[in-house]
Parts: C-alpha cells; structure tokens; sequence
C-alpha cells in the first residue's frame, strides 16, 4: 500500500471483531517499525505495555470507559490495547526541553503513537488512541510506578468498522506560506 493510501484510509475504529486474534508476528513487526520512530536526541521516553489478558483487558476497558457520557464502550472489544507511558528523557533531550521551554516526551509519544497507527493499517488492523481515561486506576491495574505517567492507550485489532469519509478543515485554513 503506497502512503497516501495507507494515510487516507486510517482511522480512529471503534468497532473491532473480538473473536479474530491479531496474530503474534503482526503484532511484533507493528512494534518494531514503532521503535524506529524518531525521538528528540533519540531519547525514547516512553514504554509500551501491551495489554492481551482477557482479564486486564476488561479492566483497562474499564479505566476508559465513562458511562454517564457515553464514551470509549467498545474499548472492551479490542482485542489489544497498547499503553503508552511516559518515560524519563536522556540528559540532552531533558536539557533540551528546558532551554526550548518544550516537553519533547509528549512530542515523541505522539510520533510513536502515528508510527503504531500506521503499522497497524499497513497490517490490515484497525487502531484507536485514547486519552480519556482513570490514570490512577489504570496505573494499579497495570502495576505503573505511581510516579510515572500514561499518556495514551491505543486500541488495536480487526476493524469490524466501515472505512467512512475524512472530515477535514480545508487546506487554506491550516497550511499558509511564508507568514502566519
């Protein structure tokens, strides 16, 4: 699949077949590309903790979910969750990010996160990331030092969802030239 295509048709899937595992070697392979990704001073601030337990599974779905609005139901659906968490910087990426006045780990997780999302519709799998969800608890569930932090959990197996249309904001309103 060339880029462009990859890059139009991912997207953020909310429906996921529970009952089609996603394969060992694809799951590897997704997250050695994701390793390639770059990082300020090649720092990787992160750690991916993937979540394929039936049992934490649920209970990472859980942590997402927020029943009075509705939202994130079908994380339970998915049969792995990738969490990232935020990692202590290298020394120049940490001396770095004072001087620029720039937290380059949240920079980098982003980046990370793209690399995931893409490796995985490049596998034929579908992906969500989620930042709305109970650190506190997710921590415990997931045995993360209390004084780290989990930026992001990304849902991922077969998408059961239809490939829909990509609302964006017309080019003019976000690339300009030159000048502001």
């Amino acid at each position: 699949m060339d880029f462009e295509t990859l890059a139009l048709t991912r997207q953020s899937d909310r429906a996921y077949d529970r009952t089609r595992p996603v394969e060992p070697e694809k799951l590897d392979k997704i997250l050695r590309i994701a390793l390639t990704a770059p990082s300020a001073c090649n720092a990787q601030p992160y750690k991916i903790i993937v979540v394929q337990d039936e049992k934490l599974i649920n209970e990472v779905a859980d942590c997402t979910s927020a029943k009075a609005l509705g939202m994130n139901h079908f994380t339970k659906q998915a049969p792995v969750h990738l969490v990232i968490v935020e990692e202590p910087g290298n020394l120049t990426s940490s001396i770095g990010s004072v001087i620029k006045d720039k937290h380059f780990p949240w920079i980098d997780i982003g980046i990370v996160a793209s690399y995931i999302c893409l490796a995985a519709r490049e596998e034929g799998l579908g992906t969500c990331i989620l930042g709305w969800f109970q650190e506190e608890r997710l921590k415990k569930a997931l045995g993360v030092p209390k004084n780290r932090r989990i930026l992001l959990d990304i849902t991922l197996g077969y998408s059961t969802q239809p490939l829909r249309e990509k609302k964006r904001k017309p080019f003019e309103k976000v690339v300009t030239t030159n000048k502001y």
